[in-house]
């Protein structure tokens, strides 16, 4: 699959490191470089990039600001590039494909360009036609999602939400737990999936955690106002302080 990116760092000899390194790869194509947050913003506007690697320290408009200056339609996939080796978090905060620390190896850039990628096929295979369920089921006689399509290599499962017993977000990846102990791996972000699920029988526990409210066997107080929940398949989920007060309303009065 071929893959069009720009590269946007202000500090030049960076930014040609890493342009030369992306070049050594087949079907990778520069669409554009950029010196600075403002110029990123444009060159993604007007060359419309399969993937921006951006820097997250630049001047001015650093690589948040260039994710907020973007309309939705524009952005394209995100790798973020740091010198700093603590940026993670903040990297998948920002639903970025992969994080890459300053200098690029090319074994390192060939492991983000596979993510890439994986994740453009995603959009292709997945998103359109097979991934109805996510985006485009929903109408106004039946506004909650009822089944999460599911690609795997070679057909596509269709997963009843009644079955669905945990989301849980690792980066990039949502991890889904159903009622037949089954575990399956999709690219889509919670707060996405938790928008389209029926609040009467999904609750947030924390950043990272979804539930079936169902599936809730037992709620453990902790202290601090925090709980411990245990589901029927003996999982365990910490309640950060913010849901407490949600699952305390949810569940815990009559």
């Amino acid at each position: 699959m071929p893959i069009r990116a720009v590269v946007a760092d202000d500090e030049r000899p960076a930014r040609a490191f890493l342009v030369t390194l992306l070049q050594r790869f087949p079907g990778v194509t520069i669409a554009a470089e950029a010196a600075d947050g403002t110029e990123a913003i444009h060159v993604i506007q007007t060359q419309v990039p399969d993937v921006a690697f951006l820097d997250l320290q630049m001047p001015d408009v650093d690589g948040l600001a260039v994710l907020d200056g973007l309309k939705r339609r524009h952005r394209p996939l995100v790798v973020i590039v740091t010198a700093y080796d603590d940026q993670a978090v903040k990297a998948f905060d920002l639903n970025a494909v992969d994080y890459i620390t300053k200098p690029a190896t090319e074994a390192r850039l060939g492991e983000t360009l596979r993510r890439v990628r994986e994740r453009l096929e995603s959009v292709d295979d997945v998103d359109e036609p097979a991934a109805a369920g996510l985006s485009d089921a929903v109408n106004a006689s039946h506004p909650w999602l009822d089944r999460i399509p599911i690609r795997l290599r070679h057909e596509i499962l269709v997963v009843p939400v009644s079955q669905l017993v945990s989301a849980v977000s690792e980066g990039e990846l949502l991890h889904l737990t159903t009622i037949a102990q089954g575990r399956h791996t999709i690219t889509h972000r919670l707060k996405n999936l938790e928008a389209r699920l029926d609040p009467q029988r999904f609750l947030r526990l924390d950043r990272g955690a979804l539930v079936n409210i169902d599936m809730i066997a037992t709620v453990t107080p902790l202290s601090g106002g925090r709980f411990i929940v245990r589901l029927k398949n003996r999982q365990e989920h910490n309640v950060s302080r913010m849901q407490a007060r949600l699952l305390r309303r949810t569940l815990l009065h009559l």
